[in-house]
């Protein structure tokens, strides 16, 4: 069968983002094939795009979508066809119509939340739920400091952003001081919303110097940094002794330049830089990360920020908004046949 979406077969702006048909087959031994119904956008997909990450030419990008189950390969008992489904980060190619994933990767969907509203939070939900609960260790010696909690200070940078926003809520309920970088008055605005505490415009005000301000010169204990280069040393110098610098993005375009080890001596730092996919590598860690998001949702505890929506056919329209800093929140690009 033949079906629309977005191809890339040469690297570059969003320009390179071709919207033409693709031939789909059955799915095989352990597989699915879903009818995607919403579709996450994300900055990762630019840094495919761009070559920054690299994949084989030509390349459906995506690592983000909900659907319904359209059929169902030998084998596979956990799901059946109509069953509403979700996955984050591999495989790619979820800018399509429809799509054959690892039966294995495929997220059930609680009925109480939509599609707009999973394909907005799988990703950047389980995201969060790793920068928050699991990669930040204050002191590696004491096991029980192994998330954010109650009299911690937090910097988290884009925080208007998709991941950003549901950080700056995780760790407002876990109880932390959250002070938050952005770009615009509008964005500040929605970061207060998101509970924190402290919001630097760093457009008009040095991060690095109202950071020692607020906490007193002492620092702060963790920096969540999708930046990059523009953000990094000045992060590290917002940091106390013994905090954790934890990378996970570079929308400044560009890689922060290698850290030598001595640099991180003076303060005894804890630099990392975590993936999603090492924290899910099996499927009881994949349900158990997608879980915690699900009920945090449900809870109200995370409010999901589908700001945008675009028709997958725009995504090269998508990607020009997310790269130029015009939208906040999370990104949605729906199949053009469900538009009506």
């Amino acid at each position: 069968m033949w079906v629309k979406a977005i191809r890339v077969h040469e690297l570059g702006g969003p320009e390179v983002l071709s919207w033409e048909e693709v031939e789909i087959g059955e799915p095989n031994e352990g597989e699915i094939r879903i009818k995607n119904k919403a579709i996450g956008v994300n900055y990762v997909d630019i840094y495919y795009r761009t070559g920054l990450h690299r994949a084989p030419l030509p390349f459906i990008p995506g690592k983000e979508a909900v659907g319904v189950v359209s059929a169902v390969g030998p084998g596979v008992t956990s799901f059946k066809v109509g069953d509403v489904v979700g996955y984050a980060d591999n495989p790619m190619g979820s800018y399509a119509e429809e799509q054959i994933i690892p039966a294995s990767v495929a997220i059930p969907i609680p009925p109480a939340i939509d599609y707009k509203t999973a394909a907005s939070v799988l990703l950047k939900g389980m995201t969060a739920y790793v920068l928050v609960r699991q990669a930040f260790k204050r002191d590696i010696h004491f096991a029980h400091l192994l998330q954010v909690q109650r009299g911690h200070a937090v910097l988290v940078h884009a925080a208007a952003g998709g991941v950003g926003s549901l950080l700056c809520q995780w760790a407002n309920a876990l109880g932390a001081t959250v002070i938050a970088t952005v770009s615009t008055e509008e964005k500040a605005a929605q970061a207060t919303q998101d509970g924190c505490q402290h919001v630097i415009v760093y457009t008009k005000e040095d991060f690095v110097t109202r950071v020692a301000e607020i906490t007193s010169g002492e620092g702060v204990h963790v920096v969540y940094d999708a930046v990059g280069k523009d953000t990094f040393q000045g992060s590290l110098a917002c940091l106390m002794p013994r905090g954790c610098m934890i990378s996970y993005g570079q929308s400044s375009g560009s890689r922060p330049d290698p850290v030598r080890l001595s640099d991180l001596a003076p303060k005894s730092l804890i630099l990392g830089r975590p993936g999603l996919m090492h924290y899910t590598t099996n499927r009881d860690e994949l349900l158990q990360a997608a879980g915690e998001v699900f009920a945090s949702v449900t809870a109200g505890v995370l409010q999901v920020r589908a700001n945008h929506v675009y028709l997958l056919s725009e995504a090269a329209r998508a990607h020009k908004d997310l790269e130029a800093r015009r939208t906040s929140g999370s990104i949605v690009l729906v199949p053009d046949s469900q538009s009506s």
